[in-house]
């Protein structure tokens, strides 16, 4: 398993095995006191759409999951803005400069990673960029295609997370056709 209840056998304080877990999200450590909660790390998606409202897609270059369709974004660095790591993100992975966004939605997500499951909560943001013709994929994407919301496999999508966000445009987008 990979939830921190499986992985975490010492305390990071004093290195004792005494470091139990005092409820599905918290730690304590028997011998120096050292209390430890998850948490849930904060990341960012975008949503990006071009001129014939076909969303752009990634595919991870990485694991977990390499090969996967994904949505572009990453994690929040300490002491970042979503905002900040929004933009961060969307020009180290696909060389676009957004020009605008907006808040979209927020789904939790686990995100296996290192032998570990790390919560997130996925923070959305519908955007625009300067210029889809400077896409240039790197860091931890491998390609990226553009399709219809409505014509996406779900089955092929990365995580829960990133299949909830699609399907929550969807509805919204269909709500706002009536």
């Amino acid at each position: 398993m990979t939830i921190p209840s499986e992985v975490f056998r010492f305390c990071p304080r004093c290195g004792s095995t005494g470091f139990l877990a005092s409820s599905p999200k918290s730690f304590k450590c028997g011998d120096c006191g050292f209390h430890f909660f998850v948490n849930s790390a904060a990341a960012v998606v975008a949503l990006i759409f071009n001129d014939k409202d076909e969303i752009l897609l990634t595919i991870r270059g990485l694991e977990p999951n390499k090969g996967a369709l994904d949505l572009p974004g990453g994690f929040v660095d300490p002491g970042e803005s979503a905002e900040e790591a929004l933009i961060r993100e969307i020009k180290e992975e696909l060389n676009l400069d957004i020009t605008e966004f907006n808040f979209f939605v927020s789904f939790p997500n686990e995100y296996p990673f290192s032998g570990l499951t790390v919560y997130t909560t996925d923070l959305t943001f519908i955007c625009k960029v300067k210029d889809l013709s400077q896409l240039k994929v790197a860091d931890d994407v491998a390609g990226y295609k553009f399709m219809k919301v409505d014509h996406i496999n779900l089955s092929e999508i990365f995580s829960p997370s990133i299949q909830n966000i699609l399907k929550h445009y969807l509805l919204v987008s269909k709500q706002s056709e009536l």
